[in-house]
């Protein structure tokens, strides 16, 4: 089992940025990858970016591509989602996810991911 905690969602402006973190515990030594999705009202759950658990790939959804970094710190377990020059139109709410088995679904998927946490609230004001 892994356990999943979102933090860092908050009310922003456009142009602003947020960093949410995702802190993952229980038995983290099998994951393969962790991701972010986000889900606005009204729409499918889409992904936003995903890291390989040993940090060496990265891939963003092309709307957030050079605005958003995903990275990770390996001595907190924790992955990290840097949101730069925000728009109204990244509000959702964002989750974070993580696979810890093998998986023929890709990782830009959210069938790719096997656990996942409750979500927290990015609004951004125009």
């Amino acid at each position: 089992q892994v356990q999943l905690e979102e933090s860092g969602g908050g009310l922003v402006q456009a142009g602003d940025s947020l960093r949410l973190s995702c802190a993952a515990s229980g038995r983290t030594f099998n994951n393969y990858a962790m991701g972010w999705f986000r889900q606005a009202p009204g729409k499918e759950r889409e992904f936003v970016a995903t890291i390989t658990w040993s940090g060496d790939k990265t891939y963003y959804e092309d709307s957030v591509k050079g605005r958003f970094t995903i990275s990770r710190d390996g001595a907190k377990n924790t992955v990290y989602l840097q949101m730069n020059s925000l728009k109204p139109e990244d509000t959702a709410v964002y989750y974070c996810s993580a696979r810890t088995k093998p998986m023929l679904t890709p990782l830009t998927r959210a069938g790719g991911y096997d656990y996942w946490g409750q979500g927290t609230q990015v609004t951004v004001s125009s």
